[in-house]
């Protein structure tokens, strides 16, 4: 549906004036482009808090996967977008799901990125929220292990608790 494609644009511009008019007339917030994005699952790996509130508000689904079978909340994680994150949580996106690569959020935050604030805030939210460090990656290493391995000192206390 046009609206969709034009939805998933206006989105992915970090347009929410456009958002909110085109989820007004119609356009599905669920809705994936060919790449298995829709205008949630972009604005949450983007962190475009606006337009992620808009699509939650409008009945996004939570639990929607994209193209690498990972929720918003692991693409957010990975980036260190800490008010992303939260509203993720908030709105209940699963902490520990694993995506096609075998690597939840909590592993994402910690292997594909440089362990700074925004990583070790986005780690202590996660575990706040219950995710579980002790799921192994396909290396076979939990989160601690990873922490330790990176160097990440800050991180590896934090997950030790």
């Amino acid at each position: 549906m046009e609206t969709d494609r034009l939805l998933i644009r206006a989105a992915k511009a970090n347009d929410p004036v456009q958002v909110r008019k085109l989820i007004a007339a119609g356009g599905d917030v669920n809705a994936k482009d060919d790449i298995q994005d829709s205008a949630f699952l972009y604005a949450g790996a983007e962190g475009f808090n606006e337009v992620l509130k808009l699509t939650i508000a409008a009945g996004a689904d939570v639990k929607a996967t994209n193209r690498y079978g990972g929720t918003a909340l692991i693409p957010a994680s990975e980036h260190g977008h800490v008010e992303t994150v939260k509203i993720l949580i908030a709105a209940g996106v699963p902490v520990n799901h694993v995506n096609n690569l075998g690597w939840t959020a909590m592993q994402e935050a910690i292997l594909l990125n440089d362990g700074g604030p925004r990583q070790r805030e986005t780690v202590r939210l996660l575990l706040e929220a219950g995710a579980n460090p002790d799921i192994r990656d396909p290396q076979g290493r939990t989160a601690l292990q990873n922490a330790e391995r990176l160097g990440f000192t800050e991180i590896a206390a934090l997950i030790r608790g």
